[in-house]
């Protein structure tokens, strides 16, 4: 890649989004839904690592949800489901790439926390560093009765068995300590056992004896990522994240909730700058702005997009909205014990707009990024600049995938936010963790 010009703002960020699930499968540019292999998003980290890509995050969900409309088939007509494993697929992504961090989504609701630590120990050593884990607590019942359970616990205290879960696993991947494989021939010792320590952790939720018996890996424990809008899962992530992605209407709301994070940091004693606010976009890029615009239209003018926007809120959140009116206010007053941050903001959104008006919309309907790659360039610069930092995690905006987004974004977007000296031109460490702390 070429250098970079000076630049009076610092690079951001990049991060993409992904879903190990059937990809745009009836368009003309991706592999009509024949992806479940893997390959396909193996070819799309390549791609993405060329661009310089901070990391990949693989979404996950463990049902088929049935809260819209009471049944399935809309999560299957719209190819919510099927959804794969994420970890077997960021070990392909391991072995075929070499720098970019790669982030499988698990649940501290179903994993138990000693095969969590192990497993993402075990993606770490086999990446060489570049493993993350995003935490997340999951918020359907469904997916509770999937693993023997009536229902999930209450939202708050899910994030409280969170709280243990990953104390729990930090001690376990440090029962290892980073000097404890010697590999001494004279006494024909791999291992200097009193290095190696139970951890003998008692909880309330949850207890563990340890220690792993996988050796420390590269990173020592993975990148930290999290996504938790509601004051709860904002005081998670302040103690925990090293990554905190997050949606915001306007650079004004990206700076406020920048800027809530880093002070929630810097009170629990940890540096706001070891912990990264990268917020999600979806760029609509063409040749000409017209044709960007026309893109746009075409796809919001699709009612087939605005159902499905419908049914995936609905999944996230647990609240049916074929309920409600399509042509009435978006309602104010929805509880869920759900994904509530989400719920929240994207119900904030819709002020003002009727459910089919704010559906239309999409899902991450943050900061409009619409235009040729030179002004969704020179826009996401404005925008960070506004924000502070730190960057951006991109999704399609139909939250599913074709080749030809991809390219538009790594071939087109990427060098223009290069030339500018928006983004890296290299990367600074083969590990994650390091790359990210880079600037």
């Amino acid at each position: 890649m070429a250098d970079a010009p000076a630049n009076s703002q610092h690079p951001f960020h990049l991060s993409w989004f992904l879903n190990y699930g059937v990809d745009e499968w009836n368009d003309p540019w991706a592999s009509g839904g024949q992806n479940l292999d893997g390959t396909f998003y193996v070819d799309v980290a390549r791609m993405l690592e060329r661009a310089g890509f901070d990391f990949v995050l693989i979404e996950d969900k463990v049902a088929i949800s049935e809260t819209y409309g009471g049944t399935r088939a809309h999560d299957l007509k719209h190819a919510l489901a099927p959804k794969l494993d994420p970890a077997p697929l960021a070990t392909l992504i391991a072995a075929a790439t070499e720098r970019i961090g790669i982030v499988p989504t698990l649940s501290t609701s179903f994993y138990p926390p000693y095969m969590l630590a192990r497993l993402t120990s075990t993606i770490d050593h086999i990446s060489h560093g570049r493993a993350g884990w995003n935490i997340v607590t999951s918020g359907e019942d469904l997916a509770a009765r999937n693993f023997g359970l009536d229902a999930l616990d209450e939202h708050d205290h899910r994030y409280e068995r969170a709280e243990e879960y990953v104390e729990l696993a930090k001690q376990l991947w440090d029962s290892w300590e980073p000097d404890a494989i010697i590999r001494n021939r004279d006494s024909n010792t791999y291992a200097d056992a009193s290095k190696v320590r139970t951890i003998d952790f008692e909880g309330e939720f949850h207890r563990s004896r340890g220690p792993l018996n996988t050796s420390r890996s590269p990173q020592g424990r993975p990148v930290l990522c999290q996504a938790g809008a509601s004051p709860r899962g904002r005081a998670f992530a302040a103690r925990h994240a090293d990554v905190i992605v997050a949606v915001a209407v306007s650079p004004e709301e990206m700076r406020e909730f920048r800027d809530d994070i880093r002070a929630r940091v810097a009170s629990e004693g940890r540096d706001p700058d070891s912990c990264k606010v990268l917020f999600i976009v979806a760029p609509i890029i063409a040749d000409t702005m017209d044709e960007a615009k026309a893109r746009q239209d075409r796809l919001l003018d699709n009612p087939e997009f605005a159902e499905r926007v419908l049914v995936m809120i609905s999944s996230i959140s647990g609240v049916d909205f074929s309920q409600f009116d399509l042509d009435a206010p978006v309602p104010e007053e929805v509880r869920t014990n759900g994904e509530r941050g989400s719920l929240a903001q994207w119900l904030r959104k819709g002020a003002g707009k009727t459910l089919r008006e704010h559906a239309r919309r999409g899902l991450d309907d943050g900061v409009e990024l619409v235009g040729t790659a030179a002004h969704v360039a020179e826009r996401m610069g404005e925008v960070m600049e506004i924000a502070g930092g730190d960057g951006f995690l991109i999704t399609s905006p139909v939250n599913r995938l074709n080749r030809r987004y991809v390219v538009e974004i790594t071939e087109g977007l990427v060098p223009e936010l290069q030339r500018r000296g928006l983004c890296r031109t290299e990367y600074a460490s083969p590990l994650f963790r390091d790359n990210l702390l880079a600037f």
